[in-house]
């Protein structure tokens, strides 16, 4: 008789990554959200003392949904987003530096200070722009994704937009010729809550935005930012399905920004007790908490402290950096050589 060796058809847990890595990993998301959170703050200031001008969308409370979305991607995959572009070019890898010069308007941005806050540019790192109108860049991104399909370079693409963005028709059209071609991408709503200051309530008849990749055949997903490291697991999920069958996947994110919808809005459509209540679960104070019981609080202490020297340098850069000259209009107006 041959013996036989009889398998279990279940499949083995997965082996997580031991509680030392997994605080390392953690020390670098909460530099990355602290980075973000500091940069705001600080341009919330220098707004407020006339350094930048125009529209200022902050992104306060809702670091955890661009840390751990780009976490998910490889370095050459691609980033959409909205005019609160700021946190998503900080987390794709562009400096803080040329971030705060361009929103002073200084020739040292990423944009030599010609586009301002809401246009946020980085080819180097695949940032391929924060956008000014709802939802008009969602149909954009749905072709950035067609073209690697066609290139079959193997990226994937990340859209991001806000629950305003849904009632668009620029969102509808974008999904469905993502599931009709199957195109490799990721849209994800950051659902904050507040349509500028319009409540869900008052803006969606069906407040789970997820439910409406049903109506296209996408898949779907829907979480409650708490945790930055769930954040990361999801959207990777969505990511391995987009490189791997390349197949579109819509993710609601609910999350929440501590400020107003911009440096105009001084928030008074809702509640302070509202307010205080969401800052409970603010994914920067629960990382700092969890890395200190974990006994990271000496990394922690210097980290904090190379943050804000990278802040400092930074504001110093954006302030000492010159403005763009007349001569910058020939060659970002034209393709080519005036011909004079």
């Amino acid at each position: 008789m041959v013996a036989t060796t009889k398998t279990s058809s279940k499949k083995p847990e997965p082996v997580g990554p031991s509680p030392e890595a997994r605080l390392s990993r953690l020390l670098g998301f909460y530099r990355q959200m602290l980075l973000i959170r500091r940069c705001e703050e600080e341009s919330a200031r220098a707004y407020a003392q006339g350094k930048i001008g125009g529209f200022l969308h902050l992104y306060i409370g809702q670091e955890a949904v661009a840390v751990g979305a780009c976490a998910a991607l490889r370095p050459d995959d691609y980033v959409v987003g909205t005019y609160r572009d700021h946190g998503l070019a900080i987390a794709k890898g562009m400096n803080v530096k040329q971030v705060l010069a361009e929103l002073f308007g200084k020739v040292t941005g990423c944009s030599k200070g010609l586009g301002g806050s809401m246009h946020l540019f980085d080819a180097a790192h695949n940032m391929l722009g924060g956008y000014g109108i709802v939802g008009g860049h969602i149909p954009l991104a749905a072709g950035v994704a067609f073209a690697s399909k066609y290139r079959q370079d193997g990226r994937v693409t990340l859209c991001f937009f806000g629950e305003g963005a849904v009632s668009i028709g620029g969102f509808h059209e974008a999904c469905s010729l993502a599931a009709l071609w199957k195109l490799p991408i990721v849209f994800i709503c950051e659902n904050n809550e507040y349509s500028m200051g319009t409540p869900l309530s008052r803006t969606m008849s069906v407040e789970d935005v997820s439910l409406k990749a049903g109506a296209y055949g996408m898949a779907k997903d829907r979480l409650f930012v708490r945790d930055v490291f769930d954040v990361e697991a999801r959207v990777a999920e969505a990511v391995a399905r987009a490189r791997s069958t390349s197949e579109p996947t819509l993710i609601e994110a609910r999350t929440y920004r501590f400020r107003g919808h911009s440096m105009s809005d001084p928030g008074k459509y809702r509640t302070p007790a509202e307010l205080e209540e969401h800052k409970k679960n603010d994914t920067l104070a629960q990382a700092r908490s969890a890395l200190i019981a974990g006994g990271a609080g000496e990394k922690l202490a210097e980290l904090e402290t190379d943050v804000e020297r990278e802040i400092e340098e930074a504001v110093r850069f954006a302030e000492e950096s010159p403005e763009p000259t007349p001569d910058l209009l020939e060659s970002t107006t034209y393709a080519g050589p005036f011909a004079r």
